[in-house]
């Protein structure tokens, strides 16, 4: 029971973590428009990737014309899929008593 409950959580995790690429793009994407920052899809998109993208860009600090701090943090959340989420599965079959 134990491993169906991690196996559970690693895919809840994995399709949020989905989701939340999309939304990075999205922002991403509309950040080379002129739109009105008080327009609600922007204030949303804002308020949700600029928490974790502004730490990425005060480490990277780099003069670059464009900005560079979506495209790691979609990197991050790809290993953060590829690594952790696999392990998680992993270690729910093994818990399971199952296999791969």
């Amino acid at each position: 029971m134990f491993g169906d409950f991690i196996l559970v959580m690693a895919n809840v995790v994995d399709i949020l973590l989905t989701v939340y690429s999309f939304i990075v793009i999205a922002a991403a994407i509309l950040s080379w428009f002129n739109l009105s920052p008080y327009h609600p899809i922007v204030r949303f998109l804002y308020s949700v990737t600029e928490p974790v993208l502004k730490p990425i860009r005060r480490i990277l600090r780099l003069r670059l014309p464009i900005d560079i701090s979506p495209l790691i943090l979609l990197i991050i959340i790809y290993f953060i899929q590829k690594f952790l989420i696999m392990s998680l599965i992993e270690l729910g079959y093994r818990v399971k008593g199952g296999s791969l």
